[in-house]
């Protein structure tokens, strides 16, 4: 059995320092009434777990990538060259969501120039955020981000951390109907504002959410996954790894000899699988600028789901550390 490498625990630990839109939320209704499933994993042609985007046929890679400051690394090329490695590898081995925001300082821009320099961007499903107190810079935002990506039009586009939401709604809303925006959804982290996060989910048509989700933080079952299965909403977990801190819970600690039964090599698809194997979970986004790292994360969209009681199996386990 693998177990922890120190240097990944120190360097996580360094982190913590359109119309078819349209179409998905007419499906919502089936979904509340029992008519459609819950988001589903699915094995795509390649062996690699991919999850149904609720309401669509649209399947998506259930292991995504965050970039918050993993790809805030500005003119330094040699950062740049690291960071294009880790996208190659993130692309060979699956990889889809890619999600930054205009809060993450250079990442928009850094990402640009890597997704024209690599030329493999056919799998990428484009995730970016607006962020602004003000109404106009929110619409700013999603042109300079177009810009910044070297894209025509977003995936998805959700407003972070809920600034503004009822405006910048309106204003996603009218940039899904020129076609610049297939989904649009909304963001929390820390978790924080769940409250209002809920009321957003049962009030408005919105096609994603994206909160903290992870074995630890695990307030999001109470409340907010089981309304996205409801509401047939696509919901990313962020913070997958805790910032870090769950790998300071396990270091030096062996995976439990059971783990190779469901393809766990590391804990980092440990933690991975918990998070993905649940039914209203569409796509986690862990971040890293290792190569290394990424081939970890990316190595949990294979071998067999977690089910209800490995999941709890899972939780006991690490109760122990």
């Amino acid at each position: 059995m693998n177990q922890f490498s120190p240097g990944r625990r120190q360097f996580l630990r360094w982190l913590a320092d359109g119309s078819a839109a349209a179409a998905v939320w007419r499906l919502r209704g089936a979904v509340a009434a029992g008519v459609l499933a819950a988001p589903a994993t699915a094995l795509g042609h390649d062996g690699r777990h991919r999850k149904t985007i609720p309401g669509t046929d649209e399947t998506i890679s259930a292991i995504g990538m965050g970039t918050y400051i993993t790809f805030n690394v500005g003119p330094d090329e040699g950062a740049r060259d690291r960071l294009a490695d880790v996208l190659r590898t993130f692309f060979a081995m699956g990889g889809g969501m890619i999600d930054s925001s205009p809060m993450y300082g250079t990442a928009e821009a850094v990402l640009g120039d890597l997704l024209e320099r690599i030329g493999e961007t056919g799998s990428a499903f484009s995730a970016t955020k607006v962020w602004t107190r003000s109404t106009g810079e929110g619409r700013e935002q999603v042109d300079a981000s177009l810009d910044l990506w070297g894209i025509t039009r977003f995936d998805l586009m959700q407003i972070h951390n809920l600034v503004n939401w009822e405006a910048h709604l309106d204003t996603l809303r009218d940039r899904r109907e020129a076609g610049d925006i297939r989904y649009l959804g909304v963001t929390t982290s820390h978790g924080r504002r769940h409250d209002a996060l809920e009321r957003i989910m049962r009030d408005e048509p919105i096609d994603f959410v994206q909160f903290t989700y992870n074995i630890v933080d695990r307030e999001a079952e109470q409340r907010l996954l089981p309304l996205a299965r409801e509401r047939g909403i696509a919901v990313i977990a962020n913070r997958p790894f805790q910032r870090g801190n769950l790998f300071d819970r396990v270091n030096g600690k062996a995976l439990p000899d059971w783990a190779e039964d469901y393809g766990i090599e590391n804990w980092a698809q440990y933690f991975l699988k918990f998070i993905t194997s649940h039914d209203a979970v569409t796509c986690a986004i862990p971040a890293t600028s290792q190569v290394e790292h990424m081939r970890e994360n990316m190595g949990a969209l294979r071998g067999p789901v977690p089910d209800a009681a490995a999941r709890q199996r899972m939780l006991e386990e690490l109760e122990r550390f």
